[in-house]
């Protein structure tokens, strides 16, 4: 069973994060320049303030106007965010990301900032899991038969 850290090591650990007093307007061109969909917010680059995803960014539009895009990121981002470690489970964080509903979690090795994972992560790694079962399943059918067909 993949785990968080395998993730991380083909993505990378590099966490791409904004300052609470960012504009909207500021985070979300930067969102479609970094082709990402979340940023970690954080003064210093290693303790998490928050979380700034294109979601907030669309319920502050819905909620605000255009107005919306002078708010800083520090007023509609999430501020209790969940993270994981680099040791969990695929599956673990695939059921949290479901039943907290979010897309993005950081990952933090007991107080250090160490990454951040996106659902489309997690979807690869249980496809590369399934694949590798697979794979497995088929050559052991293949050397059953092979077997047989010898004996």
């Amino acid at each position: 069973m993949s785990r968080v850290r395998e993730i991380l090591s083909v993505k990378g650990d590099h966490v791409r994060t904004i300052t609470p007093d960012t504009l909207l307007v500021r985070a979300a061109q930067r969102m479609r320049a970094e082709q990402v969909g979340a940023f970690v917010v954080s003064t210093d680059g290693e303790r998490i303030e928050g979380l700034v995803a294109e979601r907030d960014i669309v319920h502050a539009l819905a909620r605000h106007g255009a107005s919306a895009a002078e708010l800083a990121v520090s007023a509609v981002m999430t501020r209790a965010v969940i993270t994981c470690a680099p040791n969990d489970t695929v599956r673990s964080v695939m059921t949290e990301m479901t039943r907290a509903r979010v897309r993005h979690l950081p990952v933090v090795d007991g107080a250090r900032l160490c990454g951040i994972i996106s659902i489309g992560d997690v979807v690869k790694a249980c496809i590369d899991d399934a694949d590798l079962e697979t794979g497995v399943i088929r050559d052991a059918y293949l050397a059953q038969r092979a077997g047989l067909a010898n004996a």
